[in-house]
C-alpha cells in the first residue's frame, strides 16, 4: 500500500529541486512531470480510501472517501494547469521575460502551494491542517505577485491581510472547539477528526457552537464567501491564468472542506441542524451579490473571479439544505468550468493585450480554441443544459424543496437567473461584435485544444450520464459530512 507521507513528500521535493533549476522551460517541464507523478500517487492510494479504509500514520495523517474526493479535484486540476502553463508563459519565454529567477520562484511556489493543499487534505489532525491552510496562503501570494509589479504586489497584499484575519479567526474557532474537547477527551488526543466524532456527544453546546461562527467565518473568507470576498477578485485580476485556475479550481474548494469537517461535529453536539442552518444564509448572500457585480463587470478575469463567489456560495447552500452529496457534485463542475474558462480568458487576454470585455471582440475568430473554449465554458457555469451544473443545481433545488428550504431555493433561482441573463450578453457582446480593423494578436500564444475539449467532453458526460464510481464516491464522501442526500 502507498505511503501517505508520500503524496506530500513528492510535491516538497519538487518544490526544492524548481528553486535551483538554471533553465527556466526545465521548471514549467517538472511541473508537468510533478503534478503528473502526484496524480499517479493519488491513483494508488484512492481506491482503497473509496472503498471505506481509512489510510493513515499514527493518527495524524488521514486519506477518507471525504478527503480523497477532494484530492482527486486536487491533483486533476494542477496537472492540466501546468500544462497549460507551458502555452501560457510561451511568449515570455521567447521574449526572455521569463526569467530563470522568475521561474524559479514560479516552479518553488506551485509546488508548495499543492504540498500544502495535499497536507491540508490528509491531515487527521484539525491543528496540523490549519497550518496547511495557512501555508497555502503564503505560497499562493508568491503566484499572485509573480510579475512583481505594484499592482500585482498590492493584490498580493490585499489577498494575505484578508485572508490571514479570516485564517486566524478560523484557529481562535479550532482552539475553542478542542478545549472544550480536551475537557471530556481522558486520554484521547482532542485535535483530531477520529476522536472529536466520537467526543462530540459529550461537550457542551454553546463553546461549540461559539467555536462554530468563527470557523465558518474564517474559512469562509478563504472560500471567497461574501461579504469576506472582496481579495478574490483582485487576486484573480493580477495572477497569472493557470494560478488563477488552481486558486478557483481548488482552493475555494478546500477552504470549503475545512468547514464541512466541522460540520458533522457540531451536529452531533447541538443535534438541531444549526450548523447548517447557518451556512443557508451564506451561501444565498454570496449568489446574490456575485450577481449584481456579474451584471457589471467588464474584466473577463474578475468576472469569473464572481462566477466563484456565486458557485462557492451554491455549494455551500446545498451543503446547508442536506445535499451533501449534491454540493460536491457542483464542487466538481465548478472546478472543471473554472479550469477550462481562466485557461480561455488567459490566453485570449494575452492575444488581446487587455482584459476588457468591451475591447474583446470577434474571440472566436481571433482565437478559435480560447474563444469557443470561453463562451461554452460560460454557458455551462451559468447553467445551461446538457452540461453537468445545470444537473447539480437541479439537484440542489431539489433537496432544499424537499427539505422545506421553499424562500431560499427561490431566492437561489432568482440570483441564478440574474447570472444566466448578465453572463450571456457578455458572451453574445464577445462573440458578435467584430474586432477594430487593423488588430493583430499581441502574443503569438495558442491554447491546445485538448486542454478545452477534454473538460467540455467532460462535463457533458457527467451531465447526462452518472457514472457509477463517481456516485459511489460522492455518497461515500457526503457520508463523512453527514449528508447523504
Amino acid at each position: 500500500m502507498m505511503p501517505l507521507w508520500a503524496l506530500v513528500a513528492l510535491p516538497a521535493a519538487c518544490a526544492v529541486l524548481a528553486a535551483g533549476l538554471p533553465v527556466p522551460r526545465a521548471v514549467l517541464s517538472l511541473g508537468v512531470a510533478g503534478s503528473f507523478a502526484e496524480v499517479v500517487l493519488f491513483c494508488l492510494a484512492a481506491p482503497a480510501a473509496f472503498s471505506g479504509q481509512r489510510l493513515g500514520i499514527d493518527g495524524q495523517l488521514l486519506l477518507d472517501p471525504l478527503s480523497a474526493f477532494h484530492l482527486a479535484i486536487v491533483v486533476g486540476v494542477f496537472f492540466l494547469s501546468s500544462v497549460y502553463a507551458l502555452d501560457a508563459f510561451a511568449p515570455e519565454l521567447a521574449s526572455g521575460r521569463f526569467s530563470t529567477g522568475k521561474a524559479r520562484r514560479f516552479g518553488a511556489a506551485w509546488f508548495a502551494f499543492l504540498t500544502a493543499m495535499t497536507l491540508m487534505l490528509v491531515a487527521n489532525n484539525v491543528g496540523l491542517m490549519w497550518i496547511a491552510m495557512e501555508a497555502t496562503t503564503l505560497a499562493s501570494a508568491m503566484l499572485i505577485c509573480l510579475e512583481l509589479d505594484p499592482p500585482s504586489v498590492r493584490a498580493a497584499w490585499t489577498y494575505l491581510l484578508i485572508c490571514s484575519v479570516g485564517i486566524a479567526l478560523a484557529l481562535l474557532g479550532t482552539f475553542l472547539l478542542c478545549g472544550e474537547a480536551r475537557a471530556v477527551a481522558g486520554e484521547q488526543n482532542p485535535f483530531l477528526w477520529t476522536n472529536l466524532r466520537v467526543l462530540a456527544p459529550k461537550m457542551h453546546e454553546g463553546p461549540v457552537r461559539l467555536a462554530f461562527v468563527f470557523l465558518l467565518v474564517g474559512y469562509g473568507t478563504k472560500a471567497g464567501l461574501a461579504p469576506m470576498h472582496t481579495w478574490l477578485p483582485e487576486a484573480h485580476s493580477r495572477a497569472p491564468a493557470p494560478v488563477s485556475a488552481v486558486l478557483s479550481g481548488v482552493l475555494l474548494n478546500c477552504a470549503v472542506y475545512c468547514i464541512t469537517r466541522f460540520v458533522p461535529i457540531v451536529e452531533a453536539t447541538a443535534g438541531d441542524g444549526s450548523a447548517r442552518a447557518l451556512l443557508v444564509p451564506f451561501g444565498l448572500l454570496s449568489i446574490l451579490v456575485a450577481a449584481a457585480f456579474i451584471v457589471h463587470e467588464h474584466d473577463v478575469k474578475r468576472l469569473l473571479a464572481y462566477h466563484s463567489v456565486e458557485h462557492l456560495g451554491i455549494v455551500t447552500l446545498g451543503i446547508g439544505v442536506g445535499g451533501g452529496a449534491a454540493a460536491l457534485y457542483h464542487m466538481l463542475n465548478h472546478s472543471v468550468c473554472k479550469m477550462l474558462t481562466f485557461f480561455c480568458a488567459g490566453t485570449l487576454a494575452q492575444r488581446f493585450g487587455m482584459r476588457d470585455m468591451r475591447q474583446m471582440q470577434g474571440i472566436i475568430g481571433f482565437s478559435p480554441a480560447a474563444g469557443i473554449g470561453l463562451v461554452l465554458g460560460i454557458l455551462a457555469l451559468v447553467g445551461l443544459p446538457p452540461f453537468a451544473v445545470f444537473m447539480s443545481e437541479l439537484w440542489i433545488v431539489q433537496v432544499g424543496l424537499r427539505g422545506d428550504h421553499v424562500w431560499a431555493m427561490a431566492a437561489f433561482l432568482v440570483g441564478a437567473g440574474i447570472v444566466f441573463v448578465a453572463a450571456i450578453g457578455h458572451a453574445v457582446d464577445m462573440v458578435w461584435k467584430r474586432p477594430g480593423e487593423g488588430r493583430q494578436p499581441v502574443a503569438a500564444v495558442t491554447l491546445e485544444w485538448s486542454l478545452v475539449v477534454l473538460p467540455l467532453a467532460l462535463l457533458v458526460v457527467i451531465g447526462v450520464w452518472m457514472p457509477s464510481g463517481l456516485g459511489e464516491a460522492l455518497a461515500g464522501a457526503a457520508a463523512v459530512m453527514g449528508a447523504v442526500r
